[in-house]
């Protein structure tokens, strides 16, 4: 039996929705073994951020050495990174250990709005990160502040694709969460050709951690052998499963139902 590693580099989420909780569980409801490396610990719940704690870089190049010299790192994904010193350190280790299968979730604001990315960080995401990275997954304002332009169409959307491929990394592919209308639409570019997956817009609040989550999805599919396309839509399938079969947990944006894309025979 093969079993195949995921590695995340992120924040802690206290209310277990989303950050390497979110991505820990989606690793095992994927068949994948998951360990993580804390970027910065969280207090959290659904009603916000009441508290962010960054780790040393130094703790955090351990926990990435610890991971690569002992058990190996067939896919790694990054969540919150917090600073631009973190993530300085965090695409050294990743060109010190030749990781090729890099996803970046680029976090930058939580759902209720608190900031978990500093401002001199994003160049750093920017110019240290993305040329390392087989694929970049943001949502639309995400991918604003990273190509530097407004999204209001999808004709928008693919300028803003060609923009941040632009800047070195292989895959870009910006998330529909945000679009207006009664679907969802990710579209996904590789540098040559646009591909899109869409969706049923759910209406509820409880979709905190659906970019972690999704960004996971991706990764464990990746560390399986999968092409950033399958990667891609058994990502798609994986969310939308945990939003519609949700577990309406907490007095705000609660988390969504990490289990539901097994319930229904995903696998």
């Amino acid at each position: 039996m093969v079993i195949r590693k995921a590695l995340t580099i992120a924040g802690s989420d206290s209310g277990g929705g989303a950050g390497i909780q979110a991505d820990l569980k989606t690793f095992q409801e994927l068949g994948v073994f998951g360990m993580s490396a804390l970027t910065a610990v969280t207090a959290q719940n659904t009603l916000g951020v009441h508290g962010v704690y960054p780790m040393s870089t130094e703790a955090v190049e351990k926990q990435i050495d610890a991971a690569a010299s002992d058990i190996g790192v067939d896919a790694l994904k990054t969540g919150m990174l917090f600073s631009a010193e973190i993530i300085e350190a965090v695409a050294r280790k990743i060109k010190e250990h030749s990781f090729t299968n890099v996803i970046v979730d680029p976090v930058m604001i939580a759902k209720g709005g608190a900031s978990l990315l500093q401002e001199e960080a994003t160049e750093a995401l920017k110019t240290l990160l993305l040329p390392l990275a087989l694929v970049v997954t943001p949502n639309i304002p995400e991918a604003e502040v990273i190509s530097g332009m407004k999204i209001k169409s999808e004709e928008d959307k693919k300028k803003a694709a060609r923009a941040i491929a632009n800047l070195g990394v292989k895959n870009v592919l910006i998330k529909g969460g945000h679009d207006e209308g009664n679907k969802t639409i990710d579209l996904l570019y590789d540098g040559e050709t646009f591909y899109t997956f869409t969706g049923e817009r759910i209406n509820t609040k409880h979709t905190h951690g659906t970019g972690c989550t999704f960004s996971a999805a991706m990764t464990a599919s990746i560390a399986k052998g999968a092409s950033v396309r399958t990667a891609a839509e058994t990502a798609k399938q994986f969310i939308q499963a945990a939003i519609e079969d949700g577990i309406y947990l907490g007095g705000g944006h609660g988390p969504t139902n990490h289990w539901a894309y097994r319930q229904r025979g995903g696998l």
